[in-house]
């Protein structure tokens, strides 16, 4: 017999066949495919998890999805990975969560290596220089459109407005100033502060409304339902969660322990390992949030690549799948290849390895704060809200990616400074490709693979 489809006033119900049970290797198979097809950032991921989860497959439904999203939501670090795991970890325990979030790093992870190392090979090659100078143009119209989009959801009123004013020239004048300091862990701790007060004074300022329910769509029976009793798994248990937090601290202090105990607390590795747990740390809002945190820690403070290699990775970056935030393998790697961390005759092994570091130090707390936390969230199943605080970290984070946006303009269109010659052509080419972006939709991969092309071309010509 057919699927029937039922219709009433305040929601679109479709009526299909119930889910059938998931086994764990068919799920292993979805998020190894999730991991190699998962372009398009953050929005694009959870899209695709959605059309994929949710309305193909039935493996949880519309509410629960958006109930693991809302919890995300309010965590620092890649909101899609977490959502992964969080999924993962619903249908077949911890093992499921940590299947589903590596899985969805590993493929970008091995892509970026690979990207890095020729780029590290052969990037003074006219034409490879002439592809990535043909990029340089869109990743400034790219993040310039990160702070229109990012702006124009949290710049809510003028309280908000004020947030991002003062956290922009807090970290411009700091570069200034202070060159070489990291400001952003203060910006994002005094927006937070402000928030906290603000929530309290002014709630109608700092604390948005979030209306859910209306005009949702429920695509009929799932594996994890509504009405689904919690699984033994999912079931908040202190003692469980107290050992979850022991063994990732123990992973951790591990790792940072054999990093010391090798390199030493000053070692390039152990440094990486430091710098990078606290990034994890701090990517509220984004990956996008985190980038001016990892560029002044890793251009201005530790020298581990050039702000030109910076601009080249974010655009490596775009082109590959799995999370934005994944730049940081780039970031590892080129310092360890710099660095000669090994000597000069391995400078790839060098390289892979401070990729890898990066990627696991950047990631493990992503996995405590699913495993973790997750059993809890579930025991409650209430609405989670953002907070007044998490609205002024947002609106903090317009304003230093808009301060990130002119400095990429700065070193793109002044490539020799202020006594060069100004780009004319790359400014005509950030010009046109933001308005792509922001009027005619046209998507990222296409821009920087079209960018790379032109400016080839150029190159040949």
């Amino acid at each position: 017999m057919g699927d029937q489809v039922a219709w009433n006033t305040r929601a679109e119900v479709i009526i299909t066949a119930p889910a059938t049970p998931i086994s764990f290797r068919q799920a292993l198979r979805y998020w190894l495919k999730l991991g190699f097809i998962s372009f398009g950032g953050p929005a694009g991921q959870i899209a695709l998890m959605h059309q994929e989860l949710v309305e193909k497959h039935r493996w949880i439904s519309e509410r629960r999805f958006l109930h693991a999203l809302n919890y995300t939501m309010l965590l620092p670090g890649p909101e899609a990975q977490q959502l992964a795991t969080y999924i993962g970890w619903l249908m077949h325990g911890a093992r499921g969560g940590i299947a589903a979030g590596v899985l969805f790093v590993l493929p970008s992870l091995f892509i970026l290596i690979a990207l890095t190392w020729m780029y590290m090979a052969w990037g003074h090659y006219p034409a490879v220089a002439g592809a990535l100078y043909g990029v340089k143009p869109a990743v400034v119209a790219i993040v310039a459109f990160a702070v229109y989009r990012i702006g124009s959801r949290a710049l809510r009123n003028n309280a908000l407005i004020a947030v991002a004013a003062a956290a922009f020239l807090a970290i411009f004048l700091s570069g200034v100033l202070w060159p070489g300091a990291t400001t952003f862990p203060y910006i994002i701790l005094g927006a937070a502060l402000i928030g906290f007060v603000g929530g309290r004074g002014a709630p109608d300022k700092f604390i948005p409304d979030e209306q859910r329910g209306a005009n949702r769509k429920d695509y009929g029976p799932a594996l994890i339902g509504d009405d689904v009793a919690l699984a033994a798994h999912t079931r908040f248990d202190r003692t469980q969660t107290v050992r979850r937090v022991t063994l990732t601290l123990a992973l951790w202090l591990g790792a940072m322990g054999a990093l010391y105990v090798w390199q030493g607390w000053h070692g390039a590795l152990t440094q990486m390992g430091w710098f990078f747990t606290k990034a994890a740390l701090l990517t509220f809002g984004g990956a996008y949030a985190v980038l001016p945190y990892v560029y002044q820690g890793a251009v201005e403070h530790y020298h581990w690549l050039s702000a030109a290699q910076m601009i080249d990775g974010l655009a490596l970056g775009e082109t590959t799948p799995g999370p934005l935030i994944m730049v940081v393998a780039f970031v590892g790697f080129v310092g360890g290849w710099t660095h000669a961390l090994f000597g000069a005759d391995n400078l790839v092994l060098a390289g892979v390895s401070a990729a890898v570091v990066a990627t696991f130090f950047t990631f493990l707390p992503s996995f405590l704060f699913i495993l973790a936390g997750a059993p809890l969230v579930e025991a409650t199943r209430h609405e989670i809200k953002f907070t007044a605080p998490l609205s002024a970290i947002t609106a903090a984070v317009v304003g230093v990616i808009l301060n990130l946006a002119l400095f990429f303009a700065w070193h793109v269109f002044w490539p020799r400074g202020w006594e060069g010659n100004f780009d004319v052509l790359a400014l005509l080419a950030s010009v046109v490709i933001f308005i792509g972006l922001w009027r005619y939709r046209w998507g990222v991969i296409p821009v920087v693979l079209g960018s790379a092309f032109a400016g080839l071309l150029l190159a040949l010509l």
